[in-house]
């Protein structure tokens, strides 16, 4: 009997401490800051690396991210919808490149309505309700290609340009730098300038157009990373390697093996990993209450085949390699 009396006691003990110990309360964690991320397009090596930089800087300052793109860089009207979206689901913060310099600038003043502090990264808007610019200079982009275009073809020669579309300000500053640049060389002639949108196949088709109406062209200048690939490809279907050089934008991987296969000649980088990262950075920044520069400028380097294999070169062209 007594030993029935003892295991009770110890069971009514252990009863007593199971139920104080449910009683307790857990204290809330903080949630953590949510920011949202709209891209330029879902496609495109350029743009995964930007988002890789982004998701970088999220986990190093414990933010959420949610990531928003339309399927074409052209589709303005359908990166509004998605900047409305986000808005309505009130971030800390939204982190955006922009398609377009004037048309994104009203939603952009809406999000300063709702007190949502805006990043933009890559490309600019016509508001003063962006926080911070984070990107590289454009028109200096332009100047750089001009530069060597030169170096390539000599001071004398019949060019054309492949630009993006009309009134989109990233290629409108890239084209006036470039012009600015070749214009220091009288008997540098641009011959033709076309825009292939963001449609691969339609700037091979003209590039083949522009080739046939000029046989005597000596160099394209193409603005974007989508037209690098369709003048490359059409300048190579010609077997034209050779005589006509090619200077491209971004490091997708086709176009550096075509630079090693001697199709394109030199290409025009940007630094989209640290255009990521550093959106993020400035968005937590601005949350916290901290001065973001109005302006930080992320570099432009000239890649070609002497220096592409340099390692600070590779750091540029494979961020994602450690």
């Amino acid at each position: 009997m007594r030993w029935k009396s003892l295991l009770i006691a110890v069971l009514v003990a252990l009863l007593s401490i199971s139920s104080c110990t449910e009683s307790v309360e857990t204290l809330p964690t903080e949630q953590k800051k949510h920011l949202e991320v709209i891209l330029r397009s879902q496609e495109g090596d350029y743009w995964k690396t930007v988002k890789l930089g982004a998701e970088v800087a999220a986990k190093e300052f414990d933010v959420t991210l949610d990531f928003r793109a339309p399927g074409d860089e052209a589709d303005v009207k359908g990166q509004i919808a998605l900047m409305e979206q986000s808005i309505a689901s009130l971030p800390d913060a939204i982190v955006l490149a922009a398609n377009d310099y004037k048309e994104l600038s009203p939603i952009v003043d809406e999000a300063g309505k709702a007190h949502i502090p805006v990043i933009t990264v890559d490309s600019e808007v016509e508001t003063n309700n962006v926080r911070s610019f984070i990107g590289a200079d454009n028109y200096a982009a332009g100047q750089l290609a001009g530069r060597q275009l030169i170096k390539l073809m000599g001071t004398s020669g019949q060019i054309a340009i492949m630009s993006f579309r009309k009134g989109e300000r990233n290629t409108e500053l890239r084209e006036k730098g470039l012009l600015d640049e070749i214009s220091k060389f009288p008997e540098v002639q641009v011959i033709d300038k076309v825009y292939s949108l963001t449609d691969r196949e339609l700037s091979a088709k003209l590039t083949h157009d522009v080739i046939d109406k000029h046989p005597e062209l000596d160099g394209i200048v193409a603005l974007n990373e989508i037209s690098s690939i369709g003048v490359a490809s059409a300048v190579q279907s010609r077997n034209l390697n050779e005589k006509v050089k090619i200077i491209t934008f971004d490091s997708t991987s086709e176009e550096l093996e075509l630079l090693q296969e001697g199709v394109i000649q030199a290409t025009i980088i940007q630094n989209p990993f640290s255009i990521g990262y550093l959106g993020v950075k400035s968005a937590v920044d601005a949350i916290e209450g901290k001065t973001v520069p109005k302006r930080v400028e992320t570099g432009l380097k000239a890649i070609d085949l002497s220096n592409m294999f340099w390692s600070d070169n590779q750091k540029l062209l494979f961020p994602f390699i450690k």
